[in-house]
């Protein structure tokens, strides 16, 4: 029996409070505050809860997000009871720590909260954190191997939080490990060239564990070859060692829209066939990753498993298409893409021109840190290529958790030659762009950031798909 969430938990509103009291990079960054000293010897007082189960590993500037939920499902399809750690969440904190996208029974929740409770009473705790106090990030690291171990999982997928080598996932000893594109992203943390962030995100590498890459220009594959080759493991480029074919298909009378992917691979005994709800060739890179290392760990897992768990992975938020949503029905559809970076704002862009879509009206917002330029001069092209999409544009912040700079964006949306609405009232402005759209029938694309989704989702009250409840 399963329910569409979980009931209401005093215990757990406790937890996520006491939780929010400790420093919070996503809401705060700060520099010179990663190390893994302090998740090892808290790890190990827990009894070393990360070790629980066989893990994969899963870093890179994006599709990291969807690289480990293909992964869940091919496991979950072959009868493996899976744990999946990811972040950001769209609505329930809870999402970061599931089985597979389900929810734990609240059982599981809560007595692993009290575990973690505990753990950092503990006078010995308090000598670890006194020189450098614990971060919030790290605790919900922490919490996420606790719930697995308590849910007895056979198996656990954790997504990197930033970088990789100093990110607190990083001291699972993972089967296989799998790193995604690379880009300029928080240069400020990671280093300022492509070079110096992949260094940070090789760090996941472990000594004689197979790593498996996304195609990357030939200066970041050398990076990656020489860690790998300094840590005995083998490495797999899925450019060198998958031909990859994808096509997207619309049912416009049903509205359904999926994307037919072909992956032939030496380490596969025929090619793969799959229709992945995951929209774009990106995703059918992410998709490959995920298969070579599923199978290099278990190789007597199926072909047909492979296909089966591919096709049946969802997540929120990823070219997520909602037709005529609830309260704004005159809508023909909206579009929910995290996408925050140039890469994957240009990769938002080729998926629904492959899709055959139309965005008549773009809601955006990013936080202070994303290269606003770079992806405003993206929609601007796309507006002159494509003169149907983005006839009115409004622009917000993306949120009260994230640092903005609403008129950074604005001179980037101006500079690229677009027209647009521009409030710093993000709840306001969000209601607007769907009053709008659902007064003028206009079509929606919301994107810029995984929070902006968020707090639109709120606004709508839409029938997301959320994790189930295992009981």
């Amino acid at each position: 029996m399963t329910q569409t969430s979980l009931p209401d938990s005093q215990t757990l509103t406790e937890f996520e409070n006491w939780l929010d009291s400790f420093l919070n990079f996503e809401k705060l960054p700060q520099k010179n505050i990663f190390w893994l000293d302090t998740m090892e010897q808290l790890a190990k007082l827990a009894g070393s809860p990360e070790l629980s189960c066989p893990a994969f590993h899963v870093a890179g500037s994006k599709g990291k997000g969807s690289t480990s939920a293909f992964i869940a499902s091919i496991l979950e399809e072959a009868g493996l009871k899976t744990g999946l750690y990811t972040s950001p969440h769209i609505k329930s904190f809870l999402e970061r720590i599931t089985q597979n996208q389900k929810f734990f029974t609240l059982k599981t929740y809560e007595d692993s909260a009290a575990e973690l409770k505990k753990l950092l009473a503990n006078p010995k705790t308090a000598t670890i954190t006194k020189e450098r106090p614990v971060t919030w990030f790290e605790l919900v690291t922490l919490y996420s191997f606790l719930c697995f171990r308590n849910a007895k999982t056979d198996a656990a997928v954790f997504e990197t939080g930033l970088g990789g080598r100093l990110d607190a996932t990083n001291i699972i000893r993972p089967k296989a490990c799998c790193i995604g594109p690379i880009e300029l992203e928080h240069t400020e943390f990671l280093g300022d060239t492509l070079e110096k962030i992949a260094a940070e995100k090789a760090g996941i590498i472990k000594e004689k564990t197979p790593v498996f890459i996304a195609p990357q220009i030939p200066a970041v594959k050398e990076v990656f070859r020489k860690a790998a080759e300094e840590k005995h493991s083998e490495i797999y480029f899925t450019d060198e060692t998958c031909n990859i074919s994808t096509k997207i298909h619309t049912d416009s009378e049903n509205f359904k829209i999926y994307q037919d992917t072909e992956i032939s691979s030496p380490f596969f005994s025929r090619p793969l066939h799959a229709k992945l709800r995951l929209l774009g060739s990106f995703q059918a890179q992410n998709a490959a990753l995920a298969c070579l290392a599923v199978k290099k760990a278990f190789p007597e897992i199926s072909e047909e498993t492979l296909e089966k768990g591919l096709s049946k992975t969802f997540l929120p938020a990823r070219f997520q298409i909602i037709k005529k949503p609830a309260g704004f029905s005159s809508m023909p559809f909206l579009i929910l893409d995290g996408a925050h970076t140039p890469a994957s704002t240009r990769f938002t862009l080729e998926t629904l021109d492959s899709a055959g879509l139309r965005a008549e009206v773009l809601l955006f917002a990013c936080a202070q840190d994303k290269h606003s330029r770079e992806i405003a001069e993206l929609f601007g092209e796309e507006r002159k290529n494509r003169p149907e999409n983005f006839q009115q544009v409004f622009l917000t912040i993306p949120g009260a958790e994230k640092k903005s700079d609403l008129k950074e964006v604005e001179t980037s949306f101006k500079a690229a030659g677009l027209s647009f609405d521009s409030r710093g009232d993000y709840k306001k402005q969000i209601e607007k762009a769907l009053g709008f759209c659902s007064q003028t029938g206009k079509t929606l694309l919301v994107t810029g950031s995984f929070y902006l989704v968020s707090e639109v989702t709120k606004i709508l009250g839409t029938r997301l798909e959320t994790p189930q409840v295992i009981s």
